[in-house]
């Protein structure tokens, strides 16, 4: 019987998983960064299952190299979706190479530091990830609000893999260290190759916040941040922008569209309702969704499917989710609950 080991079972899955984040971005602006992170995933998967299913010790000079690039390749992928500051943007650029080149230089001086350098990457980067997501939501602007606390959670997650990778490689560095490399193949087979897997995961799910390409007029040049931002005004002008404007219905409508549209800076936006109304921008506007939900399931002239598309959803189940949890029930028990006894289309 033919060995197949499990890194390659892996690496098949990945480059699956590699294609149908391709198809399904094929009508949007991709995110590149994910997409090669889950190929350089596949590779190394493919790497550790021909080095210690078949022997092919010379690839153990590739798979530092690969590792290096990873974390630094998720960050940047988020990036992208954060809008991030000048100084980020220099930061990032400036230090992209730095693992790679560190790496390349201890494999061919200081092999002794090679572990320590790709698991002080690791933890550098998780650590860079979750100062980015530290705003929670909000802290990533150029993704639609719809989709926006599933892919906030998807890198939130990726940040905590990042840290798994680290320990896994800890322990590895251990075993070599102190007990003659016994349990070396289970580690990195079963530990390095679910690392893999969950950071593709995380990062394929991630890819599907898009930054969409934006029609909008150039942006207008946002007033300076005051030091005591006036919530009141602030909270008017955005009411007075949805009910009139209706620009909730806007399935790509993110936080960096609406602060262009108000010409007022993101962060006095996000502060604003964050302080006045104890939610996030993504549920402030999900609440004029659902309002308009409700209008439209009330007159009866619908199906549920329709009113989702109208009111700004694009996917069941997060129409479904922030149904609930504005009104308590599903659009159809609600339905039921106001005694609207026609039956829609789901």
């Amino acid at each position: 019987m033919i060995f197949i080991p499990l890194p390659f079972v892996v690496a098949l899955l990945l480059v699956l998983l590699f294609l149908s984040v391709v198809q399904r971005n094929n009508e949007h602006p991709t995110n590149f960064a994910f997409l090669a992170l889950i190929a350089l995933a596949a590779m190394q998967s493919a790497l550790i299952g021909l080095r210690f299913g078949y022997g092919v010790e010379w690839l153990r000079f590739l798979s530092p190299l690969i590792a290096s690039v990873m974390a630094p390749v998720v960050y940047f992928g988020s990036l992208h979706l954060a809008k991030p500051s000048p100084y980020e943007k220099t930061l990032t650029v400036a230090s992209h190479g730095i693992p790679l080149l560190l790496v390349s230089l201890s494999m061919l001086a200081w092999p002794l530091a090679l572990d320590v350098i790709i698991i002080g990457t690791f933890i550098a980067y998780a650590v860079l990830l979750l100062l980015l997501l530290r705003s929670g939501e909000d802290s990533l602007r150029l993704v639609a609000l719809e989709g926006v606390g599933t892919v906030h959670r998807a890198l939130v997650f990726a940040a905590l893999v990042l840290l798994f990778s680290a320990a896994i490689d800890t322990l590895i560095t251990f075993d070599i260290a102190f007990m003659d490399a016994r349990h070396l193949p289970q580690l990195v087979s079963v530990g390095n190759v679910a690392t893999l897997l969950f950071l593709s995961i995380a990062g394929a799910v991630a890819s599907r916040g898009r930054a969409p390409e934006d029609h909008a007029p150039p942006p207008v040049r946002m007033q300076p941040e005051p030091e005591a931002p006036d919530d009141p005004v602030i909270m008017n002008k955005i009411e007075e922008l949805m009910t009139k404007t209706r620009i909730y219905r806007d399935a790509d409508l993110n936080l960096d569209r609406l602060a262009r549209r108000l010409i007022t800076p993101a962060r006095q936006i996000s502060g604003a309702i964050n302080r006045t109304t104890g939610k996030n921008v993504s549920q402030y506007v999900n609440d004029f969704r659902i309002s308009e939900a409700c209008e439209q399931l009330r007159s009866g002239t619908k199906s549920v499917t329709e009113i989702m598309f109208d009111a700004g959803f694009q996917t069941k189940s997060n129409f479904n989710r922030e149904f609930r949890r504005v009104t308590g029930m599903t659009p159809l028990e609600w339905r039921k609950a106001k005694g609207l006894q026609q039956e829609f289309e789901a």
